[in-house]
């Protein structure tokens, strides 16, 4: 087992890490919600945009009016089409990172646990030498007590 001293500093590097990988994670939360909030806008405005054209048309449109509307629909469709792919990206980011700061979190707490372990039996060793010693102690006063002087 290795050292106390060792353990301390890969479970210090550990931390580290595991710190790290939670601020990778807490950016790619960020950068998840900021995405979701964008496709969520740009759908919204779709709607919106559907419903005023909509209205429109059943208040009467020119042609030009209404190949417009189509257009910037099209237009509106393929921004959300390109929005919907980066919040998959995103989400894939996310999953990575979780992943990632889950292995260092269990990386870590593999060394606190072995640090755990590696103290209990320095103190069971303490304990049996002191007890060993206090052994020693009581059969040297009882061989004093037993020998005349």
């Amino acid at each position: 087992m290795a050292a106390p001293s060792a353990l301390d500093t890969l479970i210090d590097l550990a931390i580290k890490e595991t710190d790290e990988a939670a601020k990778r994670l807490a950016a790619a939360l960020r950068a998840g919600e900021e995405a979701s909030e964008k496709l969520a806008l740009l759908t919204q405005y779709r709607d919106d945009y559907s419903m005023r054209c909509q209205a429109d048309l059943a208040g009467g449109l020119s042609t030009t009016q209404l190949h417009n509307y189509q257009v910037f629909m099209q237009k509106l469709d393929y921004a959300i089409s390109g929005q919907q792919k980066v919040v998959d990206a995103v989400q894939a980011q996310i999953a990575a990172a979780r992943t990632a700061w889950q292995a260092c979190e269990q990386k870590k707490m593999s060394f606190v646990t072995l640090a755990g372990r590696a103290k209990k039996e320095e103190t069971r060793r303490e304990l049996w030498r002191d007890q060993k010693q206090n052994d020693e102690h009581a059969a040297r006063r009882a061989l004093v007590k037993r020998t005349p002087t």
